[in-house]
């Protein structure tokens, strides 16, 4: 597989109904709360949970590097591809850069899948572009995660 069509994995199980993931991963005002990684804060600008709805977020990182918009800031906008109810959640996201490494359309698949001890969530990313690193995108995707247990499971 070439690096331009990456596939980034990650999974958890998470102790609380998968109608209550589900619910996280489509209402706006939860997402907002779970989804920004670790370091940083996030502002929805337009969430409509549809298939072909406009999704668009600002992540500010309080560190002040690394952002892809600018220095403090990530931006991506993308449209919502495909629900299911309490199974699935496809989007497609665009990053807001100047910075050719950052092109391109990636993939996000959310699965939920029941299992004895709550919701299984996988995430699948295709087609991450070459400016994120395997590594920062790996904790990334493994901060939203533990946010989003957090969230659902008090």
């Amino acid at each position: 597989m070439s690096e331009e069509h990456r596939v980034d994995r990650a999974w958890r199980v998470i102790e609380a109904p998968v109608s209550a993931v589900y619910d996280a991963l489509v209402d706006g005002s939860k997402v907002s709360h779970w989804l920004p990684p670790e370091g940083a804060t996030g502002t929805l600008e337009a969430f409509d949970p549809r298939p072909g709805g406009a999704f668009r977020m600002t992540l500010r990182f309080s560190s002040g590097t690394g952002g892809k918009t600018t220095r403090d800031t990530d931006t991506v906008s993308g449209r919502f591809v495909d629900l299911e109810p309490e199974e699935f959640v496809i989007q497609d996201f665009d990053f807001v850069s100047d910075d050719p490494s950052f092109a391109g359309t990636m993939r996000m698949t959310w699965g939920l899948t029941w299992c004895a001890e709550g919701t299984e969530v996988s995430i699948v990313a295709e087609n991450v572009p070459s400016g994120i690193s395997k590594e920062d995108h790996a904790q990334g995707l493994a901060s939203s995660l533990a946010n989003l247990a957090a969230f659902v499971e008090n």
